[in-house]
């Protein structure tokens, strides 16, 4: 993929952006925000009713995730071993629904009663093995500082200084290229399970997270295995749950990541550029829409985390009507995830983002198999 990196002066110009659109694989580039637009402008065109909490439709988003799951689990259980890859693709993404239930439990946006959000994003999270309030708190401040160099804890490009290291630069290349769709599991290692990586008045919330998710671990995966074998663990939970992760770094990155998308330092950073213009509404296929509640319906809940996943869409129409012509989106393609895979790598303040095979050629092989192997239609 030929991608023009540098952004241009003259990104304010519709003609350039349908170019950088064809690129980058998208269906609009917004134009830039003006710096007199506030958050507070944004919200206030947004309509009240998205906000409000329908317990029903909460719920109707949890029985479609369990019971979704349940097919995923009969049709691993019956599927011939030819087909268990696309029973593993539907109960990956029929778990990552689980994700988005409990997201939007730890944006008190799921009921009015906070118990029985804690209670549910608690249950929800604990076969993904991910420890509810260490995400809850890391995730606040992704919302509160999108986009923000060394601040936002989702995909910050690589700093130009770790590069100096031969081990950490061959391991990030794999990491920003191959790897990148499951580095989430990374993440998820890293930022989660120490309780140094948290305040004090945080730490007891933290090691009741971490006590559900041990107990899943050591309660749950004991009688799986013993029911079905070592294998049926790799088919019942491994897979699915390697699945969810594949979503999880999808999604985080198609969300905030483009060569035309800038970080900016803490005193450059504004944040109704970064929640309007920083942030990517990505179409899927609809199968994939519903398992996982619209989550990909991004900019409006990065205007604002309290808006429900089941108004997203009201909320996301609203914004087009007042805001549209800000706004980046695309329909999920190869050419879109080439870009990312191939060119936002390394953090690079007029460019956005410079390559590996820019900086380090030498060692970017993981990087041109990519460009020679991956599809290249939008």
């Amino acid at each position: 993929v030929a991608v023009t990196v540098a952004p241009s002066p003259a990104a304010d110009n519709a003609e350039y952006r349908q170019q950088l659109c064809h690129e980058y694989g998208f269906r609009q580039i917004g134009e830039p925000l003006p710096d007199n637009v506030t958050l507070k402008d944004i919200l206030d065109t947004l309509p009240k009713k998205v906000f409000e909490i329908d317990d029903a439709k909460s719920w109707k988003s949890v029985s479609i995730s369990i019971t979704s799951y349940a097919l995923g689990i009969f049709m691993i259980a019956k599927a011939p071993w030819y087909l268990l890859p696309l029973a593993w693709a539907w109960t990956g993404t029929a778990i990552t629904g689980f994700f988005v239930i409990g997201h939007d439990c730890a944006h008190k946006s799921f009921s009015r009663n906070k118990l029985v959000e804690d209670i549910v994003g608690t249950l929800a999270f604990m076969p993904l093995i991910y420890p509810y309030e260490p995400w809850r708190f890391k995730h606040d401040r992704h919302h509160a500082k999108t986009n923000m160099l060394e601040e936002d804890t989702a995909w910050l490009p690589v700093n130009p200084e770790d590069l100096e290291s031969s081990i950490l630069r061959k391991a990030l290349i794999y990491a920003y290229g191959p790897f990148r769709p499951w580095m989430s599991i990374a993440h998820w290692l890293r930022m989660h399970f120490d309780v140094k990586n948290f305040r004090p008045n945080e730490v007891n919330r933290v090691k009741i997270s971490l006590a559900c998710v041990f107990a899943f671990m050591a309660i749950g995966w004991p009688l799986m295995i013993y029911k079905t074998g070592i294998m049926g663990w790799i088919k019942f939970w491994l897979m699915p749950w390697l699945g969810y992760h594949f979503w999880m770094s999808t999604f985080t990155m198609v969300h905030h990541t483009a060569p035309h998308i800038p970080f900016k330092s803490s005193d450059e950073w504004n944040a109704a550029k970064a929640q309007l213009n920083g942030t990517v509404h990505c179409d899927y296929p609809s199968w994939i829409e519903v398992l996982c509640h619209d989550i990909n319906v991004h900019i409006p809940h990065h205007i604002s985390p309290r808006i429900l996943s089941y108004n997203l869409r009201a909320a996301h129409k609203s914004l087009q009507e007042n805001w549209g012509k800000y706004m980046n989106e695309a329909s999920w393609n190869w050419r879109l995830m080439k870009t990312i895979l191939t060119v936002c790598h390394v953090y690079d303040k007029e460019k956005n983002y410079a390559p590996f095979d820019e900086i380090v050629p030498e060692e970017s092989q993981p990087i041109t198999f990519l460009k020679q192997v991956m599809p290249d239609y939008a």
